[in-house]
């Protein structure tokens, strides 16, 4: 789905038949609160949003979104912005800043890139809410394995029994829903990267 946020109604109408007529689904929002209080924030989709707006502008409904941990890739369509406005959104996490009157064809590649950003986010938010669901041993323990050591090392490590290391793994592989050692060292590293190895976040 793509969430077209902009307070000028005409903009919003013009628009959503435009990308209706490429097929895209398209829902309107033209007031920037009920957008954030109503829009499905956690679903693989994208939200266009203008920079100025009354009340809630761009930017802020942008950080928003970031705090609620929205998944929607955000696209900027503006016809008030700048260089500097721009790269600081970019650097924020947003897919593209586009001018308006934007081009079709960089409307469509921004869009295209939008919906794979958003499955990340979707796939990453996933993997957070089940490393969530470990428990505190078997974060430990998840992380020992992550970084290569055996079994016996863990239980020494954690002055545990190796049967408990082993009983901790294998819940740990079961509530990632890792497949093989490989996958969860993967899942592992990708946390790690995400939230600077802080659990629980």
């Amino acid at each position: 789905m793509i969430h077209l946020v902009d307070d000028d109604e005409a903009v919003t109408n013009s628009c959503c038949f435009l990308l209706e007529s490429l097929g895209y689904p398209v829902q309107c929002w033209n007031q920037s609160e009920r957008f954030l209080r109503e829009a499905p924030l956690g679903e693989t989709g994208i939200a266009l949003l203008d920079m100025r707006m009354p009340g809630m502008d761009g930017h802020c409904l942008f950080q928003a979104m970031r705090e609620q941990s929205s998944t929607l890739a955000v696209i900027f369509l503006t016809g008030h912005g700048d260089i500097p406005m721009a790269v600081e959104e970019i650097q924020s996490g947003a897919v593209d800043f586009l001018q308006k009157p934007v081009a079709l064809n960089a409307l469509q590649e921004a869009i295209s890139k939008g919906y794979e950003h958003s499955l990340r986010l979707v796939k990453m938010h996933q993997l957070k809410q089940r490393y969530r669901q470990l428990t505190a041993k078997e974060r430990e323990v998840a992380r020992y394995v992550a970084s290569g050591r055996m079994n016996k090392d863990i239980a020494a490590q954690m002055n545990i029994a190796l049967r408990t290391v082993e009983v901790h793994r294998s819940r740990v592989m079961e509530k990632m829903e890792a497949k093989t050692m490989a996958e969860l060292i993967m899942q592992m590293n990708t946390i790690h990267l995400s939230t600077h190895g802080l659990p629980g976040r």
